[in-house]
């Protein structure tokens, strides 16, 4: 053990400690020179959560030269959930960054050196670089060949162009000369129809990145006479671009965006779902009049809490959960686990992708608990400051698109849970009530089960002890 930390460090802490343990190890340490030994240490891509497969490099927070300290932050790295801080485990110099910000790397790749500042790198950087990657993430694919151009139109380069600061370029100008601008920048300047010659950049290098959208679409705005819709995201006038008459027009440009490690994870965890895990549906429409009324008169008594119908729509969720324990259940290779609690998987829809973070035991508490929590979760995973205990781990989960003005859907299961409901939007409808035709809010809900965990017959009754407790809200609290 003590030789391995001759090799490491030469430090005098290490020394002193070394001469009090054993004077003969003391002594290796003087006499061992940088030239006989490995000083400098690799660091490499670590496992920030429990799905995580490789990290993209979001940002360095020490450059090139600068001193660093074990334990202290030394960048923020994008999982497939969250931006995490790594700290540095070493002393001593970052002496070489070897991918730069926005770059992808598989678990355990080294990614930075750190050793003395006048120490000889080039044995392990040769190293490094005569090891083969475990797994190197897929890079964006080139436009395909386009059709032979005509002299009238000349489709423009769509090449996906690189920066200067190693990220990749989501956008490249009609003369030829490369614009630089990161993924969400130009989906969000796509969406809000900011021209993106009129942008200055503010990144590296002049990319334009995210603030620099926001400020442009704020600017926008205010020259706008008249304000956005409340009702919804305001349309844009379609305008015909100008074009010469008979012009022959070449294949569409178009732009390539990486995926991104959240967006990767989605998509192999769902195709994961969908293909072993048998599914099955029920829908049932509910009548939300009361639980619209007790909505209202909380928010009466308590304004600061804005209480929505997804929080009663959760607390509902999970007193049915304890009268039905088989379908608070997940699939284990030779065991269903049933679960004492119901801890419940939030979908939260932010810019990277889809995150679902966990309330814990909702079957415990108020529901102006839940919502408090809620909010706070679902602010905290827009903000990608979640750990990995708080979106992993629920024992059934609930997507609701109603605020999109979705009436109904059907969701994929997320493994190993037994179970997702979705929910759907609040809608006016002649119903038959007390013998007459009225006008009454309802709500359409479907579950997707997991046929190896739930029978249709327990998913049935889950479901009706479900509508029963939304059309009478009151049981919530007759229950507790």
């Amino acid at each position: 053990m003590f030789r391995c930390l001759t090799q490491r460090t030469s430090s005098n802490w290490l020394f002193r400690t070394l001469n009090k343990l054993s004077p003969r190890c003391a002594k290796l340490v003087i006499s061992t020179s940088p030239k006989e030994s490995q000083m400098a240490t690799q660091v490499v891509m670590p496992k920030l959560s429990p799905t995580m497969e490789e990290g993209q490099l979001s940002r360095w927070l020490k450059k090139e030269g600068d001193k660093v300290s074990m334990g202290e932050p030394l960048a923020e790295i994008d999982t497939d959930k969250a931006t995490m801080e790594m700290q540095a485990l070493a002393n001593g110099v970052l002496r070489k960054i070897l991918i730069g910000e926005g770059e992808s790397a598989p678990l355990g790749q080294a990614i930075a050196i750190i050793g003395e500042a006048d120490e000889d790198i080039a044995a392990l950087l040769k190293s490094i670089e005569g090891k083969p990657a475990k797994a190197p993430s897929a890079p964006a694919e080139p436009a395909p060949p386009a059709a032979a151009p005509t002299q009238e139109a000349t489709p423009p380069d769509t090449k996906p162009s690189e920066s200067t600061d190693g990220k990749p370029s989501s956008e490249t100008s009609r003369e030829g000369g490369r614009q630089l601008i990161s993924p969400i920048a130009a989906r969000m300047a796509a969406e809000a129809g900011i021209n993106l010659k009129s942008v200055q950049g503010s990144g590296p290098g002049g990319r334009i990145v995210k603030r620099d959208i926001e400020a442009a679409a704020g600017a926008k705005e205010g020259e706008a006479k008249g304000g956005p819709s409340k009702s919804g995201p305001r349309l844009k006038p379609m305008v015909a671009a100008p074009h010469k008459a008979g012009a022959v027009f070449g294949p569409s440009s178009f732009r390539d965006e990486p995926l991104s490690e959240m967006r990767r994870t989605i998509a192999r965890r769902l195709v994961t779902s969908l293909g072993p895990v048998p599914h099955f549906f029920l829908t049932s429409e509910i009548d939300m009049e009361r639980a619209a009324d007790l909505r209202r008169s909380i928010n009466e008594l308590y304004p600061d809490i804005k209480l929505s119908i997804n929080d009663i729509v959760i607390k509902v969720a999970a007193a049915a959960l304890m009268q039905h324990p088989q379908v608070n259940a997940s699939f284990r290779d030779k065991t269903v686990r049933y679960y004492e609690h119901a801890d419940l998987g939030i979908a939260v829809a932010t810019e990277n992708g889809l995150i679902t973070p966990v309330v814990r035991s909702a079957d415990l508490k108020s529901l102006l608990e839940i919502a408090g929590e809620v909010r706070e979760l679902a602010a905290r995973a827009r903000a990608r400051k979640l750990k990995p205990e708080e979106y992993t781990g629920a024992s059934f989960s609930i997507s609701n698109l109603g605020m999109f003005g979705v009436e109904e859907f059907t969701a994929v299961i997320n493994p190993p849970e037994g179970a997702i409901l979705a929910v759907g939007a609040m809608t006016p409808k002649p119903v038959a009530h007390d013998g007459q035709i009225v006008i009454r809010q309802t709500m359409r809900v479907t579950m997707s089960c997991d046929h190896r965990v739930i029978d249709g017959a327990i998913g049935a009754q889950f479901l009706q002890t479900f509508k029963q407790i939304l059309e009478n809200p009151l049981y919530l609290f007759l229950s507790q």
